[in-house]
């Protein structure tokens, strides 16, 4: 059976004459439901022009104040103390990490070494050693109220100019 909707007039008020609700959403999929989903831009981050200032008076950022570029040793800490905290889960880190770097992550989240229960722990410094054109020695300490721990982890540039971790420890946890 099937059924008709129908309408009476509106009544002449002071309000709108449109009506408060939305006409029901087609739910038929034997027949095209309006125009093709779209596609993502092409263009690149360099091809978007500069934004302009609201105000006249207000100057756009030179270079000196304007914000550098993260750094990978301090993206892959805080990337590596998110999972091994417990903030975010183990998979997140996959496309990140190289060899055996995922399986001794795994093995170290089960544990969560960096999981606090009073404050959340922090970046609290971080140095690295390069022993060779490509790779990266990282330590990092990490603050968790008064408590300081270390983690230390090894990047390596691969072909396709990524960083990606190959190697991830902690320190003993107190």
């Amino acid at each position: 059976m099937n059924k008709v909707m129908s309408r009476t007039a509106p009544k002449a008020t002071n309000r709108t004459p449109h009506p408060r609700h939305r006409p029901p959403t087609r739910h038929d999929t034997r027949r095209p439901g309006g125009a093709p989903p779209r596609k993502p831009s092409v263009r690149g981050r360099h091809a978007v022009p500069p934004a302009t200032p609201r105000n006249p008076g207000t100057a756009l950022p030179t270079p000196e104040t304007a914000s550098s570029p993260v750094r990978p040793t301090d993206l892959f800490a805080y990337r590596l103390l998110a999972v091994l905290s417990g903030q975010r889960p183990v998979h997140w880190m996959l496309r990140h990490t190289a060899g055996r770097a995922y399986d001794e992550l795994t093995r170290l989240a089960e544990r969560s070494p960096l999981r606090t229960r009073g404050a959340r722990p922090v970046v609290h410094d971080i140095g690295y050693y390069v022993p060779a054109e490509g790779a990266l020695e990282v330590f990092a300490r990490i603050a968790a109220g008064n408590q300081l721990r270390a983690l230390a982890f090894r990047l390596e540039r691969g072909q396709d100019l990524r960083w990606r971790c190959t190697a991830v420890e902690t320190g003993p946890r107190p």
